[in-house]
């Protein structure tokens, strides 16, 4: 089998991924999560790459503390580079690491190495935790920024209020160094006063703007972003703000030869199944990231990524139902008061799909059906949908809740939290898709990024298909590495 294209570690999973460009190769650190009931810490690991489409596995690279220690737990972090050394500022936290008669604590942690060495040195003499007035257990995920050159460091950290609404507490805090050892408490850097925590923050300049990223821990488990004019804002929230969906969590960047790479964890779900939980931490997936003229990222697929997919799979196809013209430059399928589906037979278990949709005017559905049975009544759908501007993903049939055919959860629209919108483009769009083993991740236009696990359906083939009205595919093709 081909290798994957989306990484775990043998023993474990990824969780939070610290990003970091050591000159034209990408420094991806990770929480390296053992799911091990018996919770024996966690550290960094690494993986590198230059490309974003093959990695290699580095191993451990901060190590977690003792039994004893602060850092039991390495969590996130970030890592920035001063005078030929690299200085990583990360979260330690240990249950049993408490005062008597105190709370446990998440503390600011700092660690460096010379480069061109592996080692990291730890400065527990450096350590700080939170502030007066804001939750000691709730103190984390440091970030370190430089503005300008020569100017300060800035170092944010996310918090929440010791008083207040509780899920409304989550903020950003800021500290400032000349030093890379010594902090500065500034205050509150960003308040928005509607999240439970603002996790993984970053900010950075991309163009001529500055964007302020950050991973939601309150209702939407999503990656979002902000727009401003400074490294301090004012920050407006541009008309689609996530980078993502559910299912890509806790992503940072980096800029590397001047592109930029949001870096996430697509999670598992519990019991390897379509309706089992979302579980904390997954396999490591990046998107690339572009800027378009209003200051609004756009999102798609790495590059070399796609250039890996070299080797053509040739198909047939094979109309279901409505109908199909296969004769003309493109297939065009047409069920003007129903539904139009072809198929093709069963597919590898890795491979990268892309055509262009032409939907025409008053279409009520478009897209592709993803593992599909030969007949096109199970499967999972990318489906679009131009009337309401957006992509959601499906399953067909849907869950059962017993024996009786209504008794089906026929009610929900699509997969819950799995829906992006998407921008006008007069009917047109250029998807790509890779499926992988369970992962799906789906890209619309170059601008819009949609990940998901598939479990409960495990082979078959791609179907195409119109809902009420008509559509154009060409320029399909389906690739294997």
């Amino acid at each position: 089998m081909s290798k994957r294209v989306f990484e775990k570690p043998a023993d474990g999973w990824v969780g939070d991924v610290i990003p970091f460009a050591n000159q034209d190769r990408a420094d991806l650190y990770y929480l390296h999560d053992l799911r091990d009931p018996a919770r024996p810490g966690m550290g960094w690991h690494l993986y590198q790459t230059d490309d974003f489409a093959d990695f290699s596995y580095a191993g451990v690279a901060i190590p977690q503390g003792g039994a004893g220690a602060p850092d039991l737990n390495v969590y996130t972090g970030s890592i920035v580079e001063s005078g030929g050394v690299l200085h990583a500022f990360y979260t330690g936290f240990n249950e049993a690491f408490r005062e008597p008669g105190c709370s446990a604590r998440q503390l600011v942690m700092h660690a460096s190495r010379e480069t061109g060495h592996f080692e990291w040195v730890k400065h527990i003499e450096h350590t700080f935790g939170a502030p007066a007035g804001y939750e000691p257990l709730d103190f984390r995920d440091p970030y370190v920024f430089r503005p300008e050159p020569g100017e300060p460091w800035h170092l944010l950290v996310i918090a929440r209020r010791a008083e207040g609404a509780d899920r409304r507490r989550g903020v950003i805090l800021e500290y400032v160094s000349d030093d890379l050892a010594q902090w500065s408490f500034q205050g509150e850097f960003w308040a928005p006063n509607r999240y439970v925590a603002v996790e993984c923050p970053e900010v950075f300049r991309f163009g001529h703007r500055w964007y302020l990223v950050f991973s939601e821990f309150s209702d939407s488990f999503a990656t979002r972003y902000r727009v401003g004019p400074t490294a301090h804002g004012p920050w407006s929230v541009p008309e689609l703000d996530t980078v993502d969906g559910r299912a890509f969590y806790a992503a940072k960047s980096l800029e590397l030869r001047g592109r930029r790479y949001f870096a996430g964890w697509i999670p598992s779900r519990s019991g390897e199944t379509d309706d089992g939980a979302w579980e904390w931490a997954g396999s490591l997936a990046v998107h690339e990231a572009r800027t378009l003229a209003d200051g609004s990222l756009a999102f798609g697929m790495p590059s070399a990524l796609r250039a890996s997919f070299a080797r053509p799979h040739p198909v047939e196809w094979h109309p279901i139902v409505g109908e199909w013209d296969l004769t003309s430059p493109g297939m065009v399928g047409s069920g003007p008061e129903g539904a139009a589906a072809a198929v093709t037979s069963p597919l590898p278990d890795q491979y990268l799909l892309e055509l262009t949709i032409q939907a025409a005017p008053g279409t009520v559905e478009c897209g592709v059906v993803l593992r599909a049975s030969a007949d096109a009544s199970e499967g999972y759908l990318l489906r679009i949908e131009p009337r309401r501007g957006r992509l959601v993903f499906d399953r067909w049939p849907r869950r059962r809740t017993g024996p009786a055919q209504w008794q089906i959860s026929g009610d929900v629209p699509f997969m819950p939290e799995l829906e992006r919108p998407l921008r006008p483009s007069e009917g047109r769009y250029d998807l790509r898709v890779v499926v992988d083993g369970t992962i799906c991740v789906a890209y619309v236009n170059d601008e819009v990024a949609l990940s998901t696990r598939v479990y409960d359906h495990r082979s078959g083939g791609i179907g195409l298909f119109v809902g009420d009205g008509s559509a154009t595919f060409t320029e399909v093709s389906i690739a294997t590495r």
